[in-house]
């Protein structure tokens, strides 16, 4: 385990520096200069996010309990330090690892520097970062008093699970399956299995980009983040009702209630039941150039461990005539901007 230097091995470690820049008048050492890693730009063409879903608990919690700390840490970064150690692989992942990079961190090392000494540090927190920047933070909830409608500031995860608090799903890892259903091709996505008329949360705030009938997602939803990184897609809505009060450029709220579960989609006709089980068919797709996108070059992650990780924030929900919604309203500073 890491541990900072004593004072004992500090003085020996100066008394050596000082003999070492000694020399060095004497006898001039040549020093080659290249250019760093954080100079360069990353191309970022695709991303294998197997970050598993201990590794995400693990430094999410370091992240939360570090809030008003002397050293805050931050996720991704934590995330983005491993992701180098381990080349991408994170079935290497061992808690010891974390423990000791937050201890080094603490004794004044930067991580930034930590870790662009292993090479590919900036490509891995750029890539990460495009997945998870904006999913931590301060925010305020309402606060569970009649005699009191003040807010109350927390800080934690400000993304919900795509499915309502008190509504079951079961669900695998299953991205990059196969799919047959008018050309063969990959899953780009995650299912999750549950009833009809479940209710369907937004898991980011954003903008609603698109809405309507596609061929294969059948009623669908695509909400945009609001720092364009992410296009967060849900599929298969419900038959005859799949929307709750939803339209393209809305501005949606991470929690709000957005859709309904079903099994539509796999037809040219529009409001058919062409999927044999119900379920939500859930997606993020990265955006580094939208003008890529625009020419259908499309980044797709897989979701299964970070959909474990958002179980931890389900969104309340009540009933109205015919529609739900959120029970508990939550402030962010983003879509107050």
């Amino acid at each position: 385990m890491f541990r900072c230097f004593s004072l004992k091995r500090f003085m020996i470690i100066l008394l050596m520096l000082i003999i070492l820049v000694s020399f060095s008048i004497v006898t001039p050492i040549a020093v080659n200069v290249s250019k760093s890693v954080e100079d360069e730009d990353i191309k970022v063409n695709w991303v294998d996010f197997n970050i598993t879903y201990q590794a995400l608990n693990d430094t999410l919690e370091a992240d939360i309990q570090s809030y008003n700390s002397d050293t805050k840490l931050n996720w991704v970064e934590l995330l983005a330090y491993l992701g180098t150690k381990y080349g991408g692989n994170f079935k290497k992942y061992k808690k010891s690892d974390l423990t000791n990079l937050i201890s080094q961190i603490k004794c004044g090392n930067d991580i930034n520097e930590m870790g662009n000494k292993l090479g590919n540090f900036k490509y891995y927190k750029e890539a990460y970062g495009a997945v998870l920047d904006g999913f931590v933070g301060e925010y305020e909830t309402e606060k569970n008093d009649a005699q009191n409608k003040a807010s109350e500031k927390k800080y934690g995860l400000k993304v919900f699970s795509p499915i309502a608090k008190g509504y079951s799903y079961s669900h695998y890892d299953d991205f990059g399956s196969s799919r047959s259903y008018g050309f063969r091709r990959k899953h780009l996505g995650h299912d999750m299995m549950g009833g009809i008329g479940t209710p369907i949360i937004a898991v980011e705030s954003g903008v609603v980009e698109s809405v309507g009938w596609n061929q294969y997602g059948g009623w669908r939803i695509g909400i945009r983040s609001f720092d364009k990184k992410r296009y967060h897609y849900y599929a298969h809505l419900r038959k005859d009702h799949p929307y709750n009060d939803i339209y393209e450029g809305k501005i949606i709220k991470a929690g709000d209630v957005i859709g309904y579960l079903g099994m539509t989609g796999y037809s040219t006709k529009e409001n058919v039941n062409n999927i044999n089980v119900p379920h939500l068919h859930y997606g993020i797709e990265l955006i580094f150039d939208e003008k890529k996108r625009e020419e259908h070059y499309e980044i797709w992650i897989d979701v299964y461990a970070l959909v474990k990780l958002l179980e931890k924030n389900k969104s309340e929900v009540y009933k109205s005539e015919n529609e739900f919604y959120r029970k508990n309203d939550i402030f962010f500073p983003e879509t107050n901007e």
